[in-house]
């Protein structure tokens, strides 16, 4: 039976970084009075994560009327824009994550499971029969849709404060510059 660090509902659940830009690491934190777990993960995945638990509320604020009441942005008051709580102990790094929606308690579910090479199937493996080995931990955290939405809100602040993008070719511009593709091998600077 695996490990659970469940949080429901945290005091505070957010998406935040360590490090300068471009050697960012980023991290899951939720928190409950002195308990703390972070959790690493990959900037795609805070993306996909972000985008995904927007979409899923829009789908639930979509659906029969008077059921759930969603907001359509993050509530005044739940915006959160501390630095992580330190000290960051990461708990794993992230690997499978689910998302769904529980209306008995209108609460948006997320499990976030360790990343494990046992869990990677190669391109020649696809048409095999493949289960996915039991993990050993799960941070599982249920969120009320207010607060699904700030942090949303601030996953999307997180990943908009990295590097700036070249409006040439859209790879990220190191504070040297870089050698922009689309420039015969010129280099560029940040604008």
């Amino acid at each position: 039976m695996p490990v659970v660090h469940g949080f429901d509902p945290p005091e505070r659940f957010v998406a935040g970084t360590v490090g300068p830009p471009g050697e960012r690491t980023f991290f899951l934190q939720a928190r409950s009075g002195s308990r703390v777990v972070s959790v690493a993960l990959e900037k795609q995945q805070v993306q996909a994560l972000a985008e995904r638990v927007d979409e899923l509320l829009d789908e639930v604020m979509a659906g029969e009327p008077g059921d759930t009441i969603v907001p359509a942005v993050a509530p005044l008051g739940l915006e959160d824009s501390e630095p992580l709580d330190q000290p960051i102990e990461e708990e794993f790094r992230a690997g499978t994550m689910t998302l769904s929606w529980d209306p008995a308690d209108e609460r948006v579910v997320i499990e976030v499971f360790p990343f494990t090479e046992a869990a990677v199937v190669t391109p020649d493996q696809l048409d095999e029969d493949f289960e996915e080995p039991e993990p050993d931990e799960v941070f599982l955290v249920r969120l009320a849709a207010g607060p699904a939405r700030a942090f949303v809100k601030r996953a999307e602040q997180v990943l908009e404060a990295g590097r700036p993008t070249c409006p040439f070719c859209g790879n990220p511009i190191d504070p040297d510059g870089h050698l922009c593709v689309r420039a015969n091998g010129f280099r560029r600077r940040d604008p």
